[in-house]
C-alpha cells in the first residue's frame, strides 16, 4: 500500500480504505470489529461509515447502527483511536429517516455532528462528509436522465456558504478535523472550493464518488479538477458492489450477497455489465491474477485516486482482500484493461 495526502491538510491515509456499510446487516458486531483488528493490523489506517449505514437493505430501525458498533469498537480499543483516521458522512436531502429528510444546512450539521460523535464514541470525526448534494446528483445510474436545473443558482450558492460557516464552527470546536464530498459534481467541487478560499473556511479535503474499471465518470472533468486542486477521490464500489469478483455470473446468485437481497444492483444488473465483467475476468486469468485484487490495484495506480473504499461481508473476504494489497500491475496488463474497457464502456 501507499500512503496518500487528504487533501491540502497534512493527514496521511493509506490507498485502501475499509468500508462499513454492511456493519449491522449482513455484518455482525462480532465479525465487524475483527475486521478492524485485521485492517489495522495490515497496515490500513482509513475507515469510512455513515449516519445512514447500516445498507441492504436501508431501513428506518437501523440507521446509525454501523457508527455505533464502531464506536463499541472505539470504546473497547481507547488506545487504538489514534491509529486509523476516522471518516464518516451527513446524509443529504431526501432521506426520511433522518431528521425527516432535511437538506443539509447550518442547522442540521451541529446536530448531525454530535449524533456521530455520540455513536461513534469518539471526540474528534477526522473527516466529515456531505453524503450527496441537496440539489441532487448524477450518480447511482442518474446520469441517464439528468437534469441539472430546477435549482436557483443564487439559493444554491447561499446555501454552500452557509454550511462552510457552519463546519468551520466545528473544526474550531475540535469536533471534526476536515470536510469532504460525495456524490459530487465537477461544478459543486469548485463551488465549495471557491467561496471557501473567499471565506477562509474549510477547504475540500476529498470527494466520495463511485468509480471502478466499470464506473469512469471520474476519468475526464472531476479528474482534471481533483489532480489541480489536490482533491482526491475516495472511490466507492471499486468492485463494482461485486461484479468483478466474477460470482454472478453465469446467473449465479450466491446466497447471502448483495444481490440477493438488491437484485438490481442499484442499476448495475445489466446484459452488457456481465458482458463486460468477462472482459476484465478474462485479463485477470490470462495474466495469472486474481479479479479482485487486479480490479482494487488498478483503481489504486489512477493519477486523482487519494484511496479505494472497498467492503467485505465477511471476515473471509476481508483476508482474501488483504493478500492482494501490495500487488503492482505490468504495462502489459494496463494495456489491456484499456482494450477491455474501450470494447465496454458504460456497461451499466
Amino acid at each position: 500500500m501507499e500512503m496518500k495526502p487528504l487533501g491540502r491538510t497534512g493527514i496521511m491515509v493509506t490507498d485502501l480504505c475499509l468500508g462499513t456499510m454492511t456493519f449491522g446487516t449482513q455484518t455482525s458486531e462480532l465479525d465487524a470489529h475483527q475486521q478492524m483488528d485485521m485492517a489495522l493490523e495490515a497496515g490500513i489506517n482509513f475507515v469510512d461509515a455513515a449516519e445512514m449505514y447500516p445498507v441492504n437493505p436501508i431501513s428506518k430501525e437501523t440507521v446509525g447502527r454501523t457508527e455505533e458498533i464502531l464506536g463499541n469498537w472505539n470504546a473497547a480499543n481507547p488506545a487504538r483511536r489514534g491509529d486509523y483516521i476516522l471518516a464518516t458522512k451527513h446524509s443529504g436531502a431526501g432521506f426520511a429517516h433522518a431528521r425527516d429528510g432535511a437538506p443539509i444546512s447550518a442547522q442540521t450539521i451541529p446536530v448531525a455532528i454530535e449524533g456521530s460523535l455520540r455513536r461513534l464514541q469518539t471526540d474528534c470525526i477526522d473527516l466529515y462528509q456531505f453524503h450527496w448534494p441537496n440539489r441532487g446528483s448524477y450518480m447511482f445510474r442518474q446520469n441517464w436522465n439528468y437534469a441539472p436545473s430546477g435549482h436557483n443558482t443564487s439559493d444554491v450558492l447561499d446555501n454552500m456558504q452557509e454550511c462552510l460557516s457552519a463546519l468551520q464552527l466545528q473544526v474550531d470546536k475540535g469536533n471534526i478535523r476536515t470536510f469532504g464530498l460525495s456524490n459530487e459534481s465537477a461544478w459543486g467541487t469548485a463551488q465549495w472550493l471557491r467561496i471557501a478560499e473567499q471565506m477562509g473556511a474549510a477547504r475540500v479535503a476529498s470527494v466520495q464518488n463511485e468509480y471502478s474499471l466499470m464506473c469512469r465518470h471520474f476519468d475526464t472533468d472531476m479528474a482534471e479538477l481533483s489532480v489541480h486542486e489536490d482533491v482526491g477521490l475516495m472511490a466507492f464500489s471499486p468492485l463494482a458492489s461485486g461484479l468483478l469478483t466474477g460470482k454472478y455470473q453465469g446467473g449465479a446468485v450466491p446466497e447471502g450477497s448483495r444481490m440477493s437481497l438488491v437484485p438490481e444492483m442499484g442499476g448495475r444488473h445489466r446484459s452488457r455489465a456481465f458482458e463486460a465483467v468477462a472482459a476484465y475476468l478474462e485479463v485477470a486469468d490470462k495474466h495469472g491474477l486474481d479479479p479482485v485484487h487486479m480490479a482494487l490495484a488498478w483503481c489504486r495506480t489512477r493519477p486523482f485516486m487519494m484511496s479505494a473504499i472497498f467492503g467485505a461481508t465477511t471476515v473471509a473476504q476481508l483476508a482474501h482482500i488483504l493478500e492482494g494489497k501490495d500487488l503492482q500491475l505490468s504495462d502489459e496488463v494496463f494495456s489491456a484493461i484499456s482494450e477491455a474497457h474501450r470494447a465496454h464502456p458504460m456497461p451499466f
